[in-house]
């Protein structure tokens, strides 16, 4: 059991570790860690106990001004409430996907609510390419449009087995299966062991992910 949880200073959206570690693959002790680490995200620039995105992106960037698509669709999948700030159970539960005990189910239909920019249940062939071209973008890999092209018409290829221009969740889960190097920015393995730097969701990536 955690040595400190009613010691913890309440945050808007605070929700207690022992409620927390029962629906995540985190323990007591490492929501409380987890605590410690938001409380410092969510103050270095409005001191309001919220992640704003500005402080998100210094968080993963060192750089609050520098955007990237990739990084806006995580914050906004974090932001489960959608009212624009990360709270305290909503980082708590987003970043348990990423743990490597986490249910590939889980971490597959995240995956696929990260392309899915539109929300419209389906990943289309637009959407797919924007977020190949900023993952390849924050992975300081220059491809031209044409290879960029070539690697959206192999996925759709592979992905769209009933021919509809669409990815639906069936035909996704299917596609990660059969290239599980997919998920693999979805894993993190020190999550198994919190310490008080905060994770970085971009590991460099390269085109192959889509081509294998």
């Amino acid at each position: 059991m955690g040595c400190c949880s009613s010691k913890l200073p309440k945050s808007p959206g605070y929700e207690d570790p022992a409620i927390l570690a029962s629906v995540t693959p985190f323990s007591v002790s490492e929501v409380e860690a987890l605590h410690v680490l938001f409380q410092k995200l969510s103050n270095t620039i409005i001191q309001d106990g919220l992640i704003h995105k500005e402080e998100f992106q210094l968080a993963l960037f060192s750089n609050r001004s520098r955007r990237n698509l990739f990084a806006d669709r995580i914050f906004d999948l974090f932001d489960i409430k959608r009212n624009g700030v990360i709270e305290f159970g909503e980082f708590v539960r987003s970043l348990g996907i990423f743990h490597p005990n986490a249910p590939i189910e889980d971490k597959i239909k995240f995956a696929f609510r990260l392309y899915d920019l539109r929300q419209t249940g389906y990943i289309e062939r637009e959407e797919l390419k924007e977020m190949i071209s900023a993952i390849l973008h924050e992975s300081d890999l220059i491809l031209s449009d044409d290879v960029v092209e070539t690697i959206v018409d192999k996925t759709f290829s592979d992905a769209d087995t009933k021919g509809d221009g669409k990815i639906d969740q069936e035909e996704w889960k299917e596609f990660v299966f059969k290239h599980p190097s997919l998920l693999k920015n979805m894993t993190l393995p020190y999550l198994t062991d919190i310490t008080l730097a905060f994770p970085s969701f971009i590991e460099k990536s390269d085109a192959e992910d889509f081509e294998t």
